[in-house]
């Protein structure tokens, strides 16, 4: 059995797309900040037969980040799929006239340094698997920056930039990077944009593995 690792684990898409691949087969590592909220995902994955555990570590915390990352391959089995998707902070989004220089530190090592260090961590297992997938989830601002919101429409273009290149550079060791763009919010009422809509919509990313960049929504004009 191998292991679906989940890098921003909430009770929204997280759990969501943690049951979608849960039910296909995959053991679940769950990784946030928030252990309580962990407990409470893992034994709600478990109610329904998936075997899931929960890891405590920050994206902004390369070491912690490691760790669970590699408790979570020995705990489960190695790691076939990660989804990196952890929700930004509210302080990223300040407007561009308003952003000083040390206003991207965090930004930047959220969404470029917190990926490295994933991808880094979980690729070794992927080669000896001969197989893996690494999804990305985005905003809108990854492909369409958005003034008000500079640390995130520039943080995501660079994440953006480190996925496609490792779409381009892992593809013939079977290895399948993707970006799957969300660009309003997610609704349990949306028909393409609900925990459970996105959730099939990432499975069927990994299962196809066609292509780079999707769209959950086009997005607005």
């Amino acid at each position: 059995m191998t292991t679906f690792a989940l890098i921003g684990a909430g009770p929204g898409l997280g759990l969501a797309t943690a049951r979608r691949f849960g039910a296909a087969g995959h053991s679940v590592a769950l990784v946030s900040r928030n252990g309580r909220r962990l407990e409470e995902l893992a034994a709600e994955l478990g109610r329904d037969g998936i075997r899931a555990r929960g890891l405590i570590a920050d994206v902004l915390d390369i070491e912690s980040l490691n760790e669970a990352l590699y408790a979570a391959a020995t705990a489960l089995g190695p790691i076939e799929i990660l989804q990196y998707s952890p929700v930004p902070r509210a302080d990223f989004m300040k407007p561009v006239l308003d952003t000083d220089a040390d206003d991207l530190d965090d930004p930047l090592a959220f969404s470029v340094k917190g990926p490295v260090t994933a991808v880094n961590a979980v690729l070794p297992g992927m080669r000896a698997l001969g197989r893996g997938t690494l999804l990305f989830v985005n905003g809108g601002s990854a492909v369409r920056p958005h003034m008000d919101r500079a640390g995130t429409s520039i943080a995501f273009a660079a994440e953006s930039a480190y996925a496609r290149m490792l779409h381009d550079a892992l593809a013939p060791e079977n290895i399948h990077a993707a970006q799957l763009i969300i660009p309003g919010a997610i609704r349990p009422d949306a028909e393409h944009s609900s925990p459970d809509a996105l959730a099939q919509r990432l499975y069927d990313i990994h299962h196809q593995r066609n292509g780079f960049r999707h769209y959950a929504e086009p997005l607005p004009a």
